[in-house]
């Protein structure tokens, strides 16, 4: 029996490109990180707040980025 229907890879992405996604991830986050310094210093409370949700999701997806495989 002939099946056209597309498979799919279920995988996952090997470990190398998990951990170099995570890096990139891990940098932006640090990123963040100092604009929620530099704007709590500077005296913009908002700005850090934002900015500091901003590091907490950013670092989550890198560990999720790992994690899930």
């Amino acid at each position: 029996m002939n099946d056209d229907r597309p498979t799919t890879d279920d995988r996952g992405r090997p470990i190398l490109e998990r951990l170099g996604l995570a890096l990139v991830a891990l940098v932006l986050g640090a990123l963040f990180g100092a604009v929620a310094v530099a704007a709590w210093v500077g005296g913009d409370p908002f700005l850090a707040l934002m900015a500091a949700m901003g590091t907490l999701m950013t670092v989550w997806a890198a560990a999720r980025t790992v994690i899930r495989g």
